[in-house]
């Protein structure tokens, strides 16, 4: 009977969402029956490392090939990668290039492939199939990368698995370009495909082709990164063919396992040389990127032995209405980008590099959201993942004698960045963004200032591009683009990498808007390290009802731009001259009007004090720093007009600098009786856990009443949701007007 029940039960089940078991768990999966006969043969090591390097080259090449054919920006900037897994979805090579959280999160969709599909009657898995999906509740960094996932078959056995993915940008959300910000819902956050077969016996479907341009603005896109993802795939199969057959299937079977399982006894033997104990990170995000809020990112990483416990709890609760939350395995995906980026780049990239790394959680958390929650700005979350890993791993590893890579202060972790749609000047309806988030400035470390905007978190190869490429597509001008801004940097002994600006304005379409994704405008994104400064605080600055270009054309000397300069100046007298956080959802732009960013700045390394006063200087001459800066911060004097070293007056001033800190200095315990309160600020929007040894959360509810805070377990916490803007503005005003007529006597007639 319960046989019978069983399978009925298979048979009719009404809906397949994502697999609790297959999601939650990041650990490589036990070796197959075909991977133990192999193994048990024995290895070849040196067979095996030519093996790993024959891979690696065909990645590399399947990956050139996607950025040197593929339509999309991303694809055009490095923004993808290439990977070969095992049978049963282990990544066990990356390419080289590209971005590592993109390969190292999808095990989940091909263990859900092979549980779900395989003997499933109406799909199956064959030689020629390939299989999309783009669906972070499914395994996704978030909703705008979209992978070709093809089986490497021998004698109808899956023996591996070759996958590419794109960040293509436009995927038919609520907003252009394919991270809304806007998302209030799941079904806000556009495409959301399960792992589904698109290619079947080496043959693209037709049908669900077109089922998928019909849902975004960029059908042509659609169809076009599709054939790349699958030539590159294709190449890269070749090439694995080619391997096989000189090596025979059980020896490359062994070699892909061996490679993960080699990782796995090695990051045990590294876990084991950190010093044991425990480290804690908390991270603030200061906006919904709708409204200002403070929500907490927690985490305390424990090292006993060989073993490391990596706890979130105490993050802030997912706000249901609201983008900004991330699923854990994207948070985990950053996770695995800092350890094999930053921690143990010497490490072949594969699923093993975090495998024996526990992670707790409590789902239902912005860093670890619910089947529900709206996900288009997951990067939010998951981006600060990668931040905590960064920074506790420099404290873990700063005492430890055999380093694998630098101490680092933070990178810069925002999406710093114009996203934009509309119909362009060839009449194409578009969407998608800049790539100059790719241009984040790197922390400082011991020994050097941080890079100037120099590459993303999370990949270290991407390219900004060339606002003249992008000039021939879309209808803007960066106006300026790329240049430094002076004081963006984390100042210290050594100075974090500093960021860019960029203004852009539309000319010459029917329809364009643009869109900022970014946080931080408010409370700083990142922190410095050991007495270095985190960096800056960043708006969005614009000019509405203006046409700069109707300026430049009646006098080109107007043509002298930058935020600095247009926000203090005010050269267009008609402007109308605003600034916000950067939170702006899509934004109809007029010809001519100016949307202005820029970039952060990484973190600084150690004391500002104990910088050297001639690099303070020469930074000051070049421009990087304003001389107040120079004197309040560094405390370093020099003649402005030769820039001259002012060796005397700044020994003064330092000695001046340490004694004052002396002055304000107090015993910690003292310190934290003045500083530490019970609850955050009455007027705040907190939530998170208020203290690092509590488990419970306090949070802003908004009732009929208005917003009451509550602390209580997550899982008493009533479900937030945060009141739409402008009905809040509106209630407002009707209450200003009936103060008004309540102290004038006078009643408006107000229609409903």
């Amino acid at each position: 009977e319960q046989q019978w029940v069983d399978k009925f039960m298979d048979e009719t089940t009404l809906f397949l969402g994502p697999d609790r078991e297959i999601m939650r768990s990041h650990s490589i999966s036990e070796r197959s029956d075909h991977e133990e006969v192999a193994i048990a043969v024995g290895v070849d090591r040196l067979e095996v490392e030519r093996i790993r390097k024959r891979i690696a080259g065909a990645l590399d090449e399947g990956y050139e090939m996607c950025e040197a054919q593929g339509a999309a920006p991303g694809a055009k900037w490095g923004d993808l990668t290439t990977a070969i897994y095992t049978a049963a979805g282990d990544v066990s090579y990356l390419s080289c290039h590209g971005v590592i959280a993109f390969s190292a999160i999808l095990h989940h969709p091909i263990r859900y492939i092979m549980k779900y599909w395989k003997d499933e009657p109406t799909v199956g898995i064959h030689e020629g199939d390939g299989f999309i999906h783009n669906d972070a509740r499914f395994g996704n960094v978030h909703n705008t990368d979209q992978s070709m996932i093809m089986p490497i078959m021998r004698d109808g056995e899956i023996i591996a698995w070759v996958a590419a993915t794109i960040h293509e940008g436009e995927n038919g959300a609520c907003e252009p370009g394919g991270m809304p910000s806007g998302s209030e819902t799941a079904f806000d956050d556009g495409l959301r495909m399960s792992p589904f077969k698109i290619v079947e016996g080496g043959h693209l479907r037709r049908d669900l082709l077109t089922f998928l341009q019909h849902s975004v603005r960029d059908p042509k896109l659609q169809l076009a990164d599709l054939k790349v993802k699958i030539t590159a795939v294709r190449k890269i199969m070749e090439r694995i063919d080619t391997v096989i057959d000189e090596v025979g299937v059980d020896t490359f079977v062994a070699a892909l396992r061996t490679t993960v399982e080699d990782v796995d006894v090695e990051v045990r033997r590294r876990i084991a040389e950190l010093p044991d104990g425990t480290y804690r990170f908390d991270q603030f995000m200061d906006s919904t990127l709708k409204e200002n809020i403070l929500i907490k990112v927690a985490c305390k990483v424990t090292v006993k032995g060989d073993h490391m416990t990596v706890d979130l709890r105490g993050s802030g609760p997912e706000i249901r209405n609201r983008a900004i939350n991330s699923p854990l395995c994207s948070v985990k995906s950053m996770m695995m980008q800092a350890i094999l980026a930053f921690w143990w780049p010497d490490l072949p990239r594969c699923t093993a590099a975090m495998s024996c790394i526990e992670i707790i959680s409590d789902e239902g958390t912005w860093t670890d959201a619910s089947y529900d929650a709206p996900m288009g700005q997951s990067l939010q979350a998951s981006f600060r993942g990668f931040s905590m890993m960064q920074a506790l791993y420099s404290r873990m590893s700063f005492s430890t004698p055999h380093k694998y890579s630098n101490v680092v202060a933070n990178w810069f972790n925002q999406i710093n960045t114009f996203l934009w749609g509309g119909v362009t000047q060839h009449g194409d309806m578009v969407g998608n963004l800049c790539a100059d988030l790719n241009g984040m400035p790197g922390g400082a470390k011991p020994f050097r200032d941080g890079e100037d905007a120099v590459s993303p978190l999370f990949c270290a190869m991407a390219d900004t591009a060339e606002q003249e490429v992008m000039e021939e597509e879309v209808p803007f001008m960066q106006l300026v683009s790329k240049r430094l801004v002076r004081d963006n940097m984390g100042f210290g002994k050594f100075t974090g990498g500093m960021g860019y600006e960029m203004i852009v304005a539309a000319e010459g379409t029917p329809e364009w808007g643009f869109m900022t994704v970014t946080s931080g405008a408010k409370f700083s994104s990142i922190y410095g390290m050991f007495g270095g400064y985190g960096c800056g605080t960043y708006p969005l600055a614009m000019v509405k009802g203006t046409n700069v270009y109707e300026h430049f054309r009646r006098d080109n000397t107007t043509f002298d731009l930058s935020i600095e300069k247009i926000m203090n100046e005010r050269p267009f007298a008609e402007g109308r001259y605003q600034t916000s956080h950067m939170g702006l959802q899509f934004d109809l732009a007029k010809d001519g009007e100016l949307y202005m960013i820029s970039q952060g700045a990484g973190g600084g390394y150690g004391d500002p004090l104990e910088r050297l006063p001639e690099s303070v200087v020469a930074d000051a001459e070049l421009g990087r720093i304003s001389r107040q800066v120079a004197e309040d911060i560094f405390a370093v004097h020099y003649d402005p007009q030769t820039f001259r070293l002012d060796a005397e007056r700044t020994e003064q001033a330092r000695a001046a600098a340490r004694a004052a800190r002396l002055e304000r200095g107090k015993p910690f315990a003292e310190f934290c009786a003045e500083f530490v309160t019970p609850e955050p600020p009455k007027d705040l929007p907190y939530y998170g856990s208020w203290g690092s040894d509590t488990d419970e959360l306090t949070a802003t509810v908004y009732t009929i009443d208005g917003p009451q805070r509550v602390t209580a377990p997550l899982a008493d916490l009533p479900i937030i949701n945060i009141p739409d803007r402008r009905e809040v503005k509106i209630a407002a005003l009707e209450q200003r007007i009936a103060e008004l007529e309540s102290d004038h006597g006078v009643v408006v007639n107000r229609r409903s």
